[in-house]
């Protein structure tokens, strides 16, 4: 799946970097809003999931409630799995930020976290090596502390080239090889470059997009949450 719709003008390329990348906000995570579901049962949350992220987790221009951490945490409730998503997305980031906070997400201490970023990266051409080694490292990181990590792959425009572009999908392939990973291959699948799903930038998301990316995420979220239980259940 193209991350852009091939008729999509240039334009809105420039558009797309000019809103991802942005300035950085030192912004605090926002949690999920409670759902009916959550206020009406007496019982402890299970657990909490970090969405980690730039703007396509924050966001970007939808209510909090519209956007993919607040849908999932109300599905999850749906379905009997107690669970709080806090959104940790911060507009315009880049690997190398996400990376430079995964210390402090780590305080939030998540027992899952969906970790979605490159975007930028991929926009701004940044080497797809170092948007590895930047997004290896973020895992590695995670996992040392006994977390499930949900890898959400990027593609890129096809307006930056065969080589580049088909370098930058090949970073989150072999990051997916990473044992325990749970990888999710593209984040905006069936969203971005239509027109119907998505904003005028082509990329975004609309309310409507957040809830087609909710209903994909939700079968790999259902797997990280049974490898998190197989985890507490083995552990010392």
């Amino acid at each position: 799946m193209r991350l852009f719709d091939h008729r999509i003008p240039a334009v809105f390329l420039m558009l797309a970097l000019a809103m991802l990348g942005c300035q950085q906000q030192d912004t605090p995570p926002r949690q999920a809003p409670a759902s009916d579901a959550s206020r009406q049962t007496l019982q402890p949350d299970e657990g909490t999931i970090v969405a980690m992220g730039n703007s396509l987790t924050a966001g970007y221009r939808v209510a909090e409630e519209q956007a993919y951490p607040a849908r999932l945490e109300a599905l999850l409730r749906s379905n009997g799995y107690r669970f709080r998503v806090v959104n940790a997305g911060i507009s315009g980031e880049t690997s190398s930020g996400a990376l430079s906070r995964t210390e402090w997400t780590l305080t939030l201490k998540p027992d899952i976290v969906i970790l979605e970023t490159g975007a930028n990266d991929g926009l701004r051409g940044v080497s797809p090596g170092v948007i590895q080694q930047n997004i290896s490292a973020i895992v590695q990181q995670l996992q040392q502390q006994n977390i499930v990590v949900i890898l959400a792959g990027m593609r890129m425009v096809e307006n930056l080239g065969d080589v580049y572009t088909t370098a930058f999908a090949n970073v989150y392939q072999a990051i997916s090889k990473t044992p325990g990973l749970i990888f999710m291959p593209f984040f905006l699948d069936g969203v971005g470059g239509n027109p119907e799903l998505s904003q005028a930038d082509g990329l975004h998301p609309t309310a409507d997009g957040y809830r087609h990316i909710t209903a994909a995420l939700y079968p790999y979220v259902k797997t990280a949450i049974e490898q998190m239980r197989r985890n507490r259940r083995t552990a010392p």
